[in-house]
């Protein structure tokens, strides 16, 4: 059992995601940093679909009610059990009635927490991950209050403690170089705006506001400028995480984890090997994009998951 004494700003129950109901409209909600949430769960050994915890801000407070060890991945951050330093990208031991303090977001801006048990929540289409647009999933269907108690089952200890060599951690540091491939719409937008779809040496710089959340992100910078010929909007189509719209203000949206269909142009798509990254830019970060080709996109994917497997057979 795991009791909430303070969540931050924003804690949330997720999982690999509420896969197969796209067509009715409902998105995985996965984590965002699949990374980082698939290391915090090798460093405690629990299955690789287990639900962990997915937290933003400051000053989180969890109370360990029973001997457990836990994990913290994701975005770098000054942590501390009973008052003494911790080393994230570490399993750590736990006494009953410790308290875990994740007292500051130093990079990035999402961190994992995993346990050595496995969260015990109602499952909702095959998923325990949060969905906070429609209320359900996780813990009823909303972030962590102070006083929540999260139930734990199966509790053990690993077979031994394990930490992260720093090849394996992520640079989360602005600026983030997203790499993305021509998306359905590229040829809506005037040469001068897409240039760098086509050549591969050109980028585009853009900021990412305040508008910021599982959703999507938003980007200000130079608008992007449609062709006079062009439609600013589209018959609404499937989209996929990772899909760049851009709506008729000129300022693209990169999608996320909460949607399954959308009606702007769709200018790109982010590699899948620059997923992870999108989980940690934070507001006002800079954002380059640059194109690559889908051969490219699949090295680049195929690379970090050989790495991975091979770091977790390898221990």
């Amino acid at each position: 059992m795991i009791e909430v004494l303070s969540p931050g700003f924003l804690s949330i129950i997720v999982d690999r995601g509420r896969q197969g109901h796209g067509h009715i409209g409902v998105p995985s909600s996965r984590e965002l940093d699949r990374h980082a949430s698939a290391i915090a769960r090798y460093l405690v050994d629990i299955p690789e679909d287990a639900a962990l915890l997915e937290v933003m801000g400051n000053d989180l407070r969890l109370r360990v009610l029973r001997d457990m060890s836990f994990a913290v991945t994701g975005a770098k951050v000054k942590a501390t059990l009973d008052d003494e330093p911790l080393r994230p990208w570490a399993a750590v031991r736990a006494k009953e009635g410790s308290i875990l303090r994740v007292a500051e977001v130093l990079e990035g801006l999402r961190y994992y927490i995993a346990f050595s048990g496995i969260i015990d929540v109602e499952p909702v289409m095959g998923s325990s991950t949060t969905n906070l647009e429609c209320n359900f999933g996780g813990f009823h269907g909303r972030p962590l209050m102070k006083g929540d108690m999260v139930a734990l089952r199966d509790i053990r200890e690993p077979a031994g403690l394990q930490t992260v060599p720093e090849t394996m951690i992520p640079s989360m540091r602005e600026p983030h170089l997203v790499r993305v491939i021509a998306g359905p719409e590229a040829d809506n937008f005037v040469p001068r705006s897409v240039r760098f779809l086509a050549n591969r040496k050109e980028t585009v710089l853009f900021n990412a506001t305040s508008r910021l959340n599982r959703t999507g992100i938003r980007l200000e910078g130079e608008p992007l400028r449609f062709r006079d010929e062009a439609e600013r909007s589209i018959i609404s189509e499937g989209l996929l995480p990772g899909t760049i719209q851009v709506p008729p203000d000129g300022y693209p949206i990169i999608t996320l984890a909460e949607r399954t269909i959308g009606g702007y142009a769709r200018l790109a798509t982010v590699a899948d090997a620059d997923m992870d990254m999108l989980a940690q830019i934070r507001p006002r970060d800079r954002v380059v994009l640059s194109s690559i080709d889908i051969n490219e996109a699949e090295r680049l994917w195929r690379a970090g998951r050989d790495a991975l497997s091979f770091y977790c057979k390898k221990q």
